[in-house]
């Protein structure tokens, strides 16, 4: 007999962009922190199509968690999150987003409990979507383009290489440990750790 699952108390969304171009890019730090995920929990698989998402459900610190990758492309997240944020009742405060951030530099992660889009077309979605802007989320620095303006598209768009895809796939694999921690430990414990890597 199966044990029954806890009903979900959390949402931790990945953003990023669906299709194979999209693979790897900046852009798409979230959906690398989610394979992270993946790779940390057997038996996980964000693979059911659900609320314009790819979903699954696991428990950290015996919650239940609605894990989310939005196949929306990334200026309209908000609607996948919007969609099971209503349908299981979960306020902002449980709902975790993970993100690309140019302002940060290349391989640094930030916690923070609430915080505005700063100019991240997907946070500005979500906040749309859930009406306010009082929920974590764990960004992912991917540094500014060398010579900013009119670069930016191209750069969160393009893929890191060398050094700068080395760091930025760690900053993934740590994002996607942030969100346990976050979770099981409180946002306290998980800006310490992990704010100062």
């Amino acid at each position: 007999m199966f044990a029954k699952k806890p009903s979900v108390a959390w949402l931790a969304v990945f953003l990023g962009n669906p299709g194979p171009q999209y693979a790897g890019t900046r852009h798409n730090a979230g959906f690398l922190a989610a394979e992270a995920f993946e790779r940390d929990h057997a038996g996980v698989r964000i693979a059911r199509s659900r609320f314009r998402a790819l979903t699954d459900r696991c428990e950290l610190g015996g919650e239940g968690v609605l894990l989310m990758k939005p196949q929306t492309y990334m200026n309209e997240s908000g609607q996948a999150v919007g969609q099971a944020a209503r349908f299981y009742k979960i306020p902002p405060e449980r709902v975790i987003v993970v993100s690309d951030d140019i302002n940060l530099p290349c391989g640094r992660l930030r916690v923070r409990t609430k915080g505005s889009a700063g100019g991240h077309n997907g946070l500005k979605s979500v906040i749309a979507h859930l009406g306010s802007e009082e929920f974590p989320r764990i960004r992912i620095g991917v540094g500014a383009p060398p010579h900013g303006g009119n670069e930016q598209i191209d750069w969160v768009l393009g893929v890191p290489r060398n050094q700068d895809w080395e760091d930025f796939s760690a900053a993934c694999a740590r994002a996607a440990k942030a969100v346990e921690a976050y979770i099981t430990q409180g946002p306290e414990r998980a800006m310490d750790q992990y704010n100062r890597l």
